[in-house]
């Protein structure tokens, strides 16, 4: 089998300190785009362990990311809807006394599910690395979550990229009309014109008992 290698170069990186990854998720949420998650499908059919590097099984990667991209992306309530394909793809969970970094690598297929197709021809390489410090005070359960945290954190990065150099996730003109005119709908029904009511009065608009001022 031939090794995996790490490839900095064409990868979205991230390196992590003592970074909060997660921090961001308690705030106001930016909308990207028009973009809803519809599923997210984490396999791990071609996992490699790395270096010097403690076990972790594919059941632990693949419930690990699920749960990062789940917890990040479901934030988003567009209306289009869109899918990620997200295979694990090695990961080093070097014991804290040797030296080296921590790293997940995952690629990433994203879906548009109303044209049935991918947005991208290739999955997208991304991998995330722990600084050695960061592994003297956290367990190796610790550090799968925060590796798992830190690619999904990327993912996202990646994607605002894309919206912006290559229009990804672009709110369709004709759906922005159309949600316009349902809303200047619903409005006209919470706020109808004076009409003649069943004993024959009329009712003033903006008083729904009817009454007027004295």
């Amino acid at each position: 089998m031939t090794m995996f290698r790490f490839l900095p170069i064409l990868a979205f990186t991230g390196l992590a300190a003592c970074t909060d990854l997660t921090g961001d998720l308690a705030g106001p949420v930016e909308p990207l785009g028009d973009f809803t998650l519809g599923f997210s499908e984490v396999v791990a059919p071609n996992l490699q362990k790395l270096l010097v590097s403690r076990d972790a099984t594919e059941e632990e990667w693949i419930e690990a990311v699920d749960k990062a991209v789940e917890r990040r992306f479901g934030r988003f309530d567009g209306t289009k809807f869109y899918h990620f394909g997200i295979s694990v793809e090695g990961y080093s969970l070097p014991p804290p006394v040797v030296p080296g970094k921590s790293y997940l690598a995952i690629r990433v297929t994203v879906w548009d599910d109303a044209s049935q197709s991918k947005m991208a021809e290739e999955p997208k390489l991304i991998t995330q690395a722990e600084l050695f410090e960061s592994r003297v005070s956290r367990s190796r359960e610790e550090t799968i979550e925060r590796l798992a945290q830190g690619a999904a954190l990327l993912i996202e990065s990646w994607l605002r990229e894309q919206q912006e150099l290559e229009g990804w996730f672009v709110p369709d003109p004709v759906t922005e009309e159309a949600l316009e005119e349902a809303a200047e709908t619903d409005q006209a029904v919470a706020e109808p014109e004076p009409g003649p009511q069943p004993d024959g009065s009329i009712r003033p608009v903006g008083r729904p008992d009817g009454l007027t001022d004295a």
